[in-house]
């Protein structure tokens, strides 16, 4: 990079049009919007891939996000800009629900062996399906008599390598009991904790991009779908596509589990509301939209 470029990086800023256009390209691209509480996160962390790619300014950056080949850029760009808090059991008022209403009542009429789909969306570095596959193992006595598939999706790479590993640190491990803990982890020292072979096995992970109908359509007859704390960085336009990708992806009677300050009925008709003595949920009404 030329001293001239540096020395314009160095003190970079952005203007408001800029910011405006840098946010409708990447809600184009992802279906996200940020509210103006935001600005400071995304301008710093805009600024830092300006810097990092040597380009002179947004109007540059966004030019070469445009070029065919700045696949590898704009995923960079999307795992800085995605935010991913979460750990094991969180909210687990839900999992109860998973596992003491929503399946007991899935599986009346199937036949043993049967399978059945959960799907977590976004899944973050993995906290979420893995919580998944332990709670069902300790809460759900018939949990070995179906065919349990876990998928999880998230758009952002680094979380799903990060997901894959399965090393975490005491803190996303704070809601685990120490005897959960001693039986699906071992101690890594400096690292943390590990996972177990037969739980990181238990799920299969998938980059997805929520706003993109074609990959959301890769998935179908799902039974349980968890999008918690997503949709809440959506605008009301992109919200409603997401959920109805999400209807079409389930099977009939499938069920959803949102975050604690979403509602589904201030996004869509499309699903029914299933009250649980654990948590309130949202079931797939017949017929097609």
């Amino acid at each position: 990079m030329s001293v001239l470029a540096q020395r314009s990086t160095a003190t970079l800023s952005i203007s408001e049009s800029e910011y405006q256009k840098f946010c409708e390209f990447f809600y184009r691209r992802t279906g996200i919007s940020f509210a103006e509480n935001k600005r400071y996160f995304v301008d710093k962390r805009l600024i830092e891939r300006i810097r990092k790619i040597g380009a002179s300014g947004v109007e540059d950056y966004l030019d070469r996000l445009r070029q065919r080949d700045s696949g590898g850029e704009i995923e960079a760009l999307i795992n800085l800009l995605t935010i991913n808090e979460t750990y094991f059991y969180r909210e687990d008022h839900q999992l109860d629900c998973l596992a003491t209403g929503i399946l007991p009542e899935l599986v009346t009429g199937r036949r043993k062996g049967d399978r059945i789909r959960i799907w977590s969306m976004p899944s973050s570095t993995g906290e979420e399906p893995y919580s998944i596959a332990m709670y069902l193992l300790e809460n759900w006595p018939q949990v070995d008599d179906y065919d349990i598939e876990i998928m999880a999706s998230d758009i952002d790479t680094n979380v799903l390598r990060a997901a894959e590993a399965g090393i975490y640190d005491a803190r996303s491990l704070h809601r685990l009991s120490p005897a959960l803990i001693r039986k699906y982890f071992v101690s890594t020292g400096a690292e943390g904790y590990r996972l177990i072979d037969a739980i990181r096995q238990s799920v299969r992970f998938n980059k997805v991009n929520a706003s993109d109908a074609v990959e959301m359509g890769a998935f179908v007859n799902i039974d349980v779908i968890f999008c918690r704390n997503m949709l809440i960085y959506f605008d009301d336009r992109s919200r409603r596509q997401v959920v109805e990708s999400f209807y079409d992806s389930l099977g009939q009677g499938g069920f959803i589990c949102l975050g604690h300050s979403e509602s589904m009925s201030r996004i869509s008709s499309l699903f029914e509301v299933r009250k649980f003595p654990q948590a309130i949920v949202y079931q797939k009404s017949g017929g097609s939209r």
